[in-house]
């Protein structure tokens, strides 16, 4: 299954009103609309999800969140992306279903918190998390290590590359860099958690997962479960440009994951795993650097 026609932006008429005098001119805002995901195994097919997102690698957003969520282990767990047609015809774009390999519908309990997913934040459950994580063992590497300059190159790099964002501003963006910082791939969506479910599905269709020696960079906060899809990943330093929240700190510091936040004007946060940053004892978290 690909991607149709790019509808990552929609059309709209608008008036820009200055010292009192409105001018009509034409815009172009990020295109929000559901996305229902189905599984399918065997002759059973079950609906998992909902979620609002920007339309564009569809397939990887429903392969990374079934990833993240431990439905599926590997992208060989996927025989195909089936096409949904309307009794018309018409293909339903805002239809996804995902056809596994295996023969029987896999434990789909864990996905129970996310039959209906926001695009401002994913639905969470801090038991459910924590044990979804203690039955896939992830292994955070003690590498790589990173120098303060080098981090301080990213969010550049990132603002870039967001094609969409360059024309509505209103889209996020998670990316993946190598250890040198160099760009391997750039998501956006209207949602944080659905662009970092796209760039961690691209890098399982590259077979590049688990992302031991990597870089993810977030556009926005980090929330909770934006650092529990990059433990499920196994990101050893996981970056953003704005805030962590409290839950975010607690479980990067749980499993050994660098936690940045405020990623921007040579300037950082270092909130947990200080030791792969800086010198041989790294700064201290929390520090501003």
């Amino acid at each position: 299954m690909t991607d149709r026609a790019d509808r990552s932006t929609t059309p709209v008429d608008m008036s820009i009103v200055t010292d009192g005098n409105a001018q009509a001119i034409p815009d172009r805002l990020a295109t929000e609309e559901p996305l229902e995901i189905r599984l399918r195994a065997g002759d059973e097919t079950r609906r998992v999800a909902v979620t609002m997102r920007t339309p564009g690698h569809d397939p990887e957003l429903a392969a990374g969140f079934l990833y993240a969520e431990g439905v599926i282990r590997s992208w060989a767990d996927i025989g195909r992306f089936v096409v949904q047609r309307a009794a018309d015809g018409r293909v339903l774009d805002n239809l996804i279903v995902v056809e596994l390999t295996t023969g029987a519908m896999p434990d789909l309990s864990p996905l129970e918190r996310h039959f209906h997913v926001t695009s401002a934040c994913g639905v969470c459950g801090k038991t459910g998390l924590e044990a979804l994580l203690m039955n896939r063992n992830p292994k955070i590497p003690p590498g790589p290590r990173v120098t303060a300059d080098l981090l301080y190159s990213l969010p550049p790099k990132l603002r870039s590359a967001q094609g969409v964002f360059g024309t509505t501003g209103g889209l996020h963006a998670a990316a993946i860099f190598d250890r040198d910082g160099g760009l391997l791939a750039l998501r956006e969506d209207v949602g944080r958690h659905n662009a970092l479910d796209k760039v961690i599905g691209w890098a399982l269709s590259q077979d590049a997962v688990p992302l031991h020696d990597r870089i993810v960079l977030v556009s926005g906060r980090t929330s909770y479960e934006i650092v529990q899809k990059c433990i499920a990943a196994e990101v050893p330093v996981v970056c953003a440009v704005s805030a962590p929240s409290s839950l975010a700190v607690s479980m990067a510091r749980e499993y050994g994951v660098t936690l940045i936040g405020f990623l921007r004007d040579s300037r950082l946060n270092v909130y947990s795993g200080p030791e792969r940053l800086g010198g041989p004892d790294g700064p201290s978290p929390g520090r501003t650097s």
